[in-house]
């Protein structure tokens, strides 16, 4: 690469990186905002109203508890509040049984880490307990004794909720922003697997496969958004009554989730099948039209759980059903010109598939398998 290439490339990275920056700058003004108040708030209240000295641990609890991790924000809370009493304790007790020094603080931290770990999985959790633990070995205690600290940290706790509970964020945001990403990856899936069978390419069906299996992540994210986005639907009053759309997203979830594992499954089946060449021209292209009819079909979907307003959503999900049923009938090795046992086998894996997504969309399960032409 020259010189002027390579700066070039470089101006181009720089724009791009300005771009996100300030993008994700924008939506994170709001709770910005927040976290500041919060912060300040609670360190002001425990210093003026409870008359501690330099409460550090109001005003950084209350950002642990807030911040912008997708963990729900209650165990957040009760992880900075419990880690830190109880990692005053256990420095206490040793600090009793072991007295000061390096080596002694070097056990107590590694102790509490440990202790913590048996207690919990949560990462926030043994942070506290261990950085309570060792700052009691190391430091001396405030002047309102070792517990202040664990006073303070309940403090910016409760201004944490407080904030979630009287100024909360639309708990739909994400979790509509998640299951529009998913879906449009599983789309994908799909449309690769159908030019895969055009193409007669077996590696691009692989590629398939890999892409889904990198949507698993995107499911686990899209479990904690719901996670944290319910519980702010049951602490703030202004969202309550979206408890009952979250609810319908995770079942959604969980049938897409099926539908990620059976896509797969699907891909996977779909290589070997190119390989031995089991499937006759005049089923490939009713396959791979199936499968693009599914993949457009999934979008739909995804406009429908994504959708703001609720007559838009439920116009959406409605054509969705009707699409992905419409497929659905199709779904017959005779139908789609399928002679071969293992061309067979790949329509009767595709089957399942279809009816996680006719759930996904909102179809009754019984009714969604009722769909599916009988195999006699």
């Amino acid at each position: 690469m020259t010189a002027p290439q390579g700066l070039s490339a470089s101006k181009k990275f720089l724009r791009a990186r300005l771009r996100t920056g300030l993008v994700r700058s924008r939506n994170s003004l709001v709770p910005a905002v927040q976290m500041t108040v919060c912060a300040v708030g609670a360190y002001a209240f425990a210093e003026y109203i409870l008359g501690h000295s330099g409460p550090l641990f109001a005003a950084t609890s209350s950002l642990i508890a807030l911040g912008f991790s997708r963990d729900p924000r209650l165990r957040r809370v009760v992880e900075v509040g419990f880690g830190c009493t109880l990692g005053i304790v256990v420095g206490d007790l040793l600090l009793h049984w072991l007295g000061s020094g390096i080596w002694q603080a070097a056990v107590v931290l590694l102790f509490s880490i440990l202790l913590a770990r048996f207690l919990d999985g949560g990462s926030i959790f043994t942070t506290q307990l261990g950085l309570q633990s060792l700052l009691v070995v190391l430091l001396p205690a405030p002047a309102g004794g070792p517990f202040t600290r664990s006073i303070d940290a309940v403090v910016g706790g409760v201004f944490a909720l407080l904030v979630t509970m009287l100024v909360p964020k639309d708990p739909r945001r994400e979790p509509r922003q998640d299951v529009r990403k998913l879906l449009h990856e599983l789309s994908e899936v799909l449309r690769e697997c159908a030019d895969a069978l055009i193409n007669s390419d077996s590696t691009q069906a692989w590629h398939a496969l890999i892409r889904g299996r990198n949507c698993q992540p995107l499911v686990d994210r899209m479990r904690q958004s719901l996670k944290a986005s319910g519980e702010v639907a049951t602490l703030a009053p202004a969202y309550r009554r979206h408890r009952d759309e979250l609810t319908r997203l995770e079942e959604s979830l969980d049938s897409i989730d099926l539908a990620l594992r059976n896509g797969r499954v699907f891909a996977r089946r779909l290589t070997s099948a190119i390989n031995h060449a089991a499937l006759t021209d005049e089923a490939t292209d009713s396959i791979s039209e199936v499968l693009q009819d599914t993949s457009a079909a999934v979008e739909e979907l995804s406009l429908g759980l994504a959708e703001v307003h609720d007559g838009a959503r439920r116009a959406h999900l409605r054509g969705a059903r009707q699409d992905l049923a419409d497929i659905a009938t199709r779904l017959h090795p005779r139908m789609l010109h399928v002679q071969k046992l293992e061309g067979e086998t790949v329509v009767m894996l595709f089957r399942p598939l279809m009816v996680d997504l006719l759930e996904a969309a909102g179809m009754d399960p019984r009714e969604a398998r009722d769909v599916l032409p009988p195999l006699q």
